[in-house]
């Protein structure tokens, strides 16, 4: 018999990935300090441009997969920001946007070969990665815009509300906003006539509101991961 998986609500799923993401960076940032970091950015914001591709229904509305993977991001360079500051959070940003060029350039130039008689993923792998070169221009272009503007707020913030206490206004005050112009600049860019305008609105808001919650449930792991640095914690594991 062929396997087959259980049927799971997209919610539980969702719920149990974001969980799964928080955690894994958390752990890196235990193992290998801001190297581990480094090394989940490129990581998430590669599977992000794979995942978006595909819409399912999340809490009964339109959305696009990869918000997780994506938002992470976000904590990410926060982490960077608040605990190694602007200089490094933009050499982040800088490996993130590596990433997205040469997965795009590599995975089109995979295409061009003829396959063989006896393959079988050309056509899998036309659907996902023949729509990349959009995907990525809109990718490139709303993930340097609010990946930039996220720096920039969240020093902006951290200089008015500097104590460890106000983290959660920092970190939500930047990446609430920085969220609403990456959607916004991705969805014009790479959804653009492929979808009727209502569709189009509808996959903004759920994405927006999505990242939006995201960035809510990553406050504690904020938290974490300062204390983890403060207490010598992050990348000292044997």
């Amino acid at each position: 018999m062929p396997f087959t998986l259980p049927s799971v609500p997209n919610e539980a799923i969702w719920l149990v990935m974001l969980v799964i993401n928080f955690v894994a960076i958390l752990g890196l940032y235990r193992r290998l300090g801001l190297l581990g970091l480094y090394v989940w950015i490129p990581m998430a914001v590669i599977v992000a441009n794979i995942q978006v591709v595909k819409t399912v229904e999340l809490f009964g509305l339109t959305a696009t997969l990869g918000n997780i993977a994506y938002a992470s991001t976000f904590l990410a360079t926060d982490i960077i920001s608040e605990n190694h500051g602007k200089e490094a959070a933009n050499k982040a940003v800088w490996i993130g946007f590596v990433s997205i060029i040469a997965m795009t350039v590599f995975m089109n130039a995979a295409l061009w070969y003829t396959p063989s008689p006896e393959d079988f993923a050309q056509e899998a792998l036309s659907t996902i990665f023949g729509l990349m070169p959009r995907i990525a221009l809109g990718s490139v272009a709303a993930y340097l815009v609010s990946q930039k503007h996220d720096i920039w707020a969240y020093q902006f913030w951290k200089k008015r509300f500097p104590s460890d206490r106000a983290i959660w206004i920092r970190n939500n005050a930047s990446t609430m906003v920085s969220q609403a112009l990456d959607t916004l600049v991705f969805v014009a860019i790479a959804f653009w006539g492929q979808f009727p305008l209502p569709v189009l609105v509808e996959i903004f808001i759920t994405t927006y509101a999505i990242k939006w919650l995201v960035a809510v449930f990553d406050t504690p792991f904020m938290y974490t991961a300062k204390y983890m640095y403060k207490k010598g914690l992050a990348g000292k594991a044997e």
